[in-house]
């Protein structure tokens, strides 16, 4: 009989969010006995938690990495945004939002996920904690006093805790009876890196068309970071032009508020849906990131939602004793920690793609005058840069 091995926590995923939980927890508690398992090395192109997107951290998300000590705002592969304009395609509409006016050095920076990845996977490297990759969990039995796993490798393990932070497509969450409610938005996220005449400036854009929402985040080396949503039936059509054509209907979609696009680098496409588990917590699991919320990318929160997860719950681990990690009250004490943050920003985010994704010309009017009203008082558009800051309570 193989003798199970005994950590005080186990987490299941090593992309983005597990990496970065492991390596919090592992900065305040440095004696925890900590186990990733992770089934895709990531060193290879088939991980999908490091592709070539680029992902956008609020102020706030910034702050909290630094303060970690795993994250540099001036590396190579990140960008400031100074400034992020916001308008409706083909109406009066529009307000601008700038680090200058709410007296920060930038309202986040933009990260590609790539480089961002090996380097939270070289601080894993070099810190006390047992990593099970390539591997994954097949079985999970909870008990009163420890959480039991059985790998596909047929290793066992034991802890107090388990932390599912194995993205969207958790296939963890099924075995500890947590469920993912989705609704597929009929939309698709077309995704590419492109160059504008003359470089960004640090400048965003959110541009919202009769389509869907389109993004431009500025990124290294003066390019930008193209998110272009649109209905999933045209995905393909605009994945295939050629860049020529492509660029032209980039243009044509966008407009010229960027600049002129001169060049498209690889495109790649994703659907969007709005996902939430059924429960953030069960006994002696706590979910994380993506594995616990999928939302629309119209207003950049992903992974800023994920990282006040793990903000959270390394909180929770360094104010209870060790004895009582997963315990029901601990369990209980991380879901009433985020579930109202969780909420907001999921029916904000919902609420933005339903009406500016709309036809309607009276909506279309009442959008111009919001946007116009945020532009003219400034205590109006607050929320949105609070929000897009990270600058939301996580109790």
């Amino acid at each position: 009989m193989t003798t199970a091995q005994q950590f005080d926590l186990v987490i299941v995923g090593g992309g983005l969010a597990g990496s970065t939980a492991a390596l919090a927890i592992h900065k305040h508690l440095p004696t925890c006995r900590i186990a990733i398992v992770e089934a895709n090395p990531p060193q290879t192109q088939s991980h999908p938690s490091f592709d070539d997107r680029s992902i956008a951290l609020a102020a706030h998300s910034v702050s909290y990495l630094q303060a970690l000590g795993l994250f540099n705002p001036n590396s190579d592969y990140a960008a400031p945004i100074h400034d992020v304009a916001v308008s409706d395609r083909g109406h009066f509409g529009k307000t601008w939002l700038s680090a200058d006016e709410y007296q920060v050095e930038a309202l986040g920076v933009v990260v590609e996920v790539a480089p961002f990845g090996a380097y939270l996977h070289q601080q894993l490297s070099t810190a006390q904690m047992t990593l099970f990759c390539p591997d994954n969990v097949t079985e999970v039995v909870q008990s009163a006093a420890q959480v039991s796993l059985t790998l596909a490798s047929g290793t066992k393990l034991e802890a107090k805790l388990l932390v599912i932070a194995d993205g969207a497509q958790s296939p963890t969450r099924d075995k500890v009876g947590i469920s993912f409610e989705r609704k597929a938005y009929q939309q698709g996220a077309l995704i590419a890196n492109v160059a504008v005449q003359g470089g960004h400036q640090f400048n965003a854009f959110e541009r919202f068309t009769e389509h869907g929402p389109m993004a431009l985040l500025p990124m290294s080396k003066g390019r930008y970071s193209l998110v272009w949503c649109m209905p999933e039936a045209q995905l393909e059509h605009y994945r295939t032009l050629s860049e020529v054509e492509f660029l032209a209907a980039l243009q044509q979609a966008f407009g010229y508020r960027a600049g002129v696009f001169t060049q498209v680098g690889q495109r790649a496409s994703y659907p969007l849906v709005l996902g939430r588990v059924s429960s953030l917590v069960a006994h002696r699991v706590v979910v994380v990131g993506n594995a616990a919320h999928a939302i629309h990318p119209i207003a950049g929160q992903g992974f800023n939602l994920g990282l006040r997860d793990i903000e959270a719950l390394a909180q929770l681990l360094q104010q209870q004793p060790p004895h009582e990690w997963g315990s029901y009250a601990f369990t209980k004490a991380y879901r009433e920690a985020r579930e109202q943050d969780i909420s907001t920003v999921m029916t904000l985010t919902d609420a933005l793609v339903r009406v500016f994704s709309n036809r309607s010309r009276l909506l279309a009017l009442g959008r111009s005058l919001g946007l116009t009203a945020m532009a003219l008082l400034p205590a109006l558009k607050a929320p949105l840069a609070k929000q897009l800051m990270g600058q939301v309570s996580s109790k």
